[in-house]
């Protein structure tokens, strides 16, 4: 898929010789990766606040913790010893998560939240480790 989207920048004459990712911030679009972490933000947004039909118990654990610098639903990060339990959705995810601001994990609609993810991501755009986990700039 990334090589079809790098193709497909690349058919845009004027845009032609720019990196691709100079031609996705021309055209306001983001990278596979960015909407693949975007998708996961989602569904662990509909999740934690019930908007899923199925309950999977146990698939994130909330932080009780209580923090003056957290946007009030932070998630525990589990430590695994394999990779493989690495790219498990949970494990992916979390660390996104808490990093994201309390207006936007207590939004009260998914429409909300997709809507204030947007915008927040255009000044802080999420970027990808080389571990493959990804996170917000900082």
């Amino acid at each position: 898929m990334k090589k079809i989207q790098r193709k497909a920048t690349k058919m845009i004459p004027e845009l032609r010789n720019l990196s691709y990712e100079r031609r996705l911030q021309r055209l306001e679009l983001i990278s596979l990766e960015q909407r693949r972490l975007r998708g996961q933000l989602i569904e662990t947004f509909k999740y934690l606040n019930g908007f899923n039909n199925f309950t999977l118990e146990g698939l994130f654990e909330r932080d009780g913790k209580v923090r003056t610098r957290n946007n009030g639903q932070k998630l525990l990060l589990r430590n695994f010893k394999t990779s493989q339990a690495m790219n498990f959705f949970p494990v992916k995810t979390a660390a996104t998560w808490n990093q994201l601001p309390e207006n936007i994990v207590s939004a009260g609609t998914v429409n909300t939240f997709k809507n204030r993810l947007n915008k927040f991501w255009i000044t802080n755009p999420p970027v990808l480790h080389p571990t493959n986990s990804m996170s917000l700039t900082p």
